[in-house]
């Protein structure tokens, strides 16, 4: 067989599947604990062992990693206006698999300047201005980072007229800048792939070997994007698979991510089209929703969502604490797997409620879930439940007609309990077929 190990080191585990490249099957899979307090090649190399035993040809085999690890990619978003520009970036971050943790916008100031560093970002993207439109912002923003000493990487990817001016200043000043395409190069027209390419390059040029995840070189060799970057990419090859709408939520210890992938509608150029536009292939990331960093969080969350009476609150608020104050918690008896279950439920209903009411990507409108073909279900939690635990959880997403957005009219409901979505999204660039036969024999 001709093989390749695809592996996602992620902040608690690490996750491998050995994919063979003629069958486009996965023959092999492991997972073992993140080593992030030693080095996480440890962890690595011990799952992959663990995938490859008695695999022939697993030595020779090509290597493709994607990382969360250390905290995984952390952006800020600087732009013209709140509602044009700087929504637009923030949109474009989420979709490149970054963590957007500050968003400011108009001219900076010292206090923004200051705001912007206690953010602490592994990234700026520096955005503002439509082509040929304001260039006095974005100049001015540039020159303000300048002046302040920032070392910190910066992606340039606002209005085309001043951008080779606004690198040029950058550089000039000692920082580490990139060049991409507009982001919003018109009103109402959003435009990711260059500025998502770029934080790509970024984060693996400057960010993973910043975060000191291993002692050598060869960890950041072996990295070849963000996880939930990578994520994205498989989500995009399974819509184009399975050939219709689709959501993924992604429920892990720290957040609970959800994938959108629509199909494109013509009435979002009319009249009442987004100003920042829309973005048809799209991630949001609830921070405070999680299994066990974040446990209290969806606790807090389906008390303001009405998912939770005074006495479920009382219930869950000691058992999510405990969560979080020991994130290597293991369920060991059907009662921790009971709350296992519902403590899932919960996140997942309230991520998609907010990913669905457009909230947390910026749209007025909402994202339009109706024609939802395919929910896909992801994270240790489902992956390591029972068939009929892990379709608990995902039923209760699909029957939430309470929050204030429309459900899919029709779903089927699977988890992606081998982990292909990462896999595929490693495979895509260099192993398209692959990475489609992978989704649809384990997916589709």
């Amino acid at each position: 067989m001709s093989l390749a190990v695809c592996a996602d080191v992620g902040s608690t585990w690490t996750k491998v599947g050995v994919v063979d490249l003629d069958g486009g099957l996965l023959v092999g899979s492991a997972a073992a604990p993140t080593t992030v307090g030693t080095d996480v090649l440890h962890g690595l190399d011990a799952a992959v062992a663990a995938a490859t035993a008695g695999l022939d040809g697993a030595g020779r085999a090509p290597w493709y990693v994607c990382s969360s690890a250390g905290g995984g990619l952390r952006l800020a978003v600087v732009g013209y206006e709140p509602l044009v520009t700087a929504q637009a970036g923030r949109r474009v971050g989420l979709s490149a698999g970054a963590h957007v943790v500050h968003v400011a916008a108009g001219r900076l100031g010292g206090a923004d300047v200051s705001a912007l560093r206690a953010a602490r970002p592994d990234v700026v993207l520096l955005v503002g201005g439509t082509d040929g439109g304001d260039a006095d912002t974005v100049t001015h923003n540039a020159t303000r980072l300048a002046r302040a000493r920032w070392r910190v990487p910066v992606v340039v990817a606002g209005n085309v007229d001043v951008r080779d001016e606004v690198c040029a200043l950058l550089a000039g000043a000692g920082v580490p800048v990139t060049a991409a395409e507009n982001v919003l190069p018109r009103i109402g027209v959003l435009a990711p792939s260059s500025a998502r390419a770029a934080i790509r390059e970024v984060f693996l040029r400057h960010v993973i070997g910043g975060k000191r995840l291993s002692r050598g070189p060869r960890f950041a060799r072996l990295v070849r994007a963000a996880t939930p970057d990578a994520v994205l990419t498989g989500v995009e090859v399974l819509a184009d698979t399975v050939g219709g709408d689709l959501v993924v939520v992604d429920v892990g210890g720290a957040t609970t991510d959800v994938y959108s992938v629509l199909t494109p509608d013509e009435r979002a150029d009319g009249p009442g089209r987004e100003v920042a536009g829309s973005l048809w292939r799209a991630r949001t990331v609830e921070g405070d929703l999680g299994m066990r960093w974040s446990a209290p969080g969806v606790v807090r969350a389906a008390v303001e969502e009405r998912l939770l009476d005074a006495a479920g609150q009382e219930e869950l608020t000691a058992v999510a604490a405990l969560r979080a104050a020991d994130p290597g918690f293991v369920p060991s008896s059907p009662g921790e797997r009971a709350v296992e279950g519902r403590i899932a439920a919960l996140a997942a209903t309230v991520a998609v409620r907010r990913h669905a009411r457009g909230a947390a990507t910026g749209e007025r409108s909402g994202r339009d879930l109706r024609g939802v073909r395919l929910l896909v279900g992801s994270g240790g939690v489902l992956r390591h439940a029972s068939a009929a635990e892990a379709a608990g959880v995902l039923a209760a997403v699909l029957g939430d007609h309470a929050g204030g957005w429309a459900v899919p009219r029709a779903a089927r409901a699977v988890v992606d309990a081998s982990y292909v979505l990462a896999a595929a999204g490693l495979l895509a660039a260099d192993h398209p077929q692959v990475a489609r036969a992978v989704l649809g024999a384990h997916l589709g």
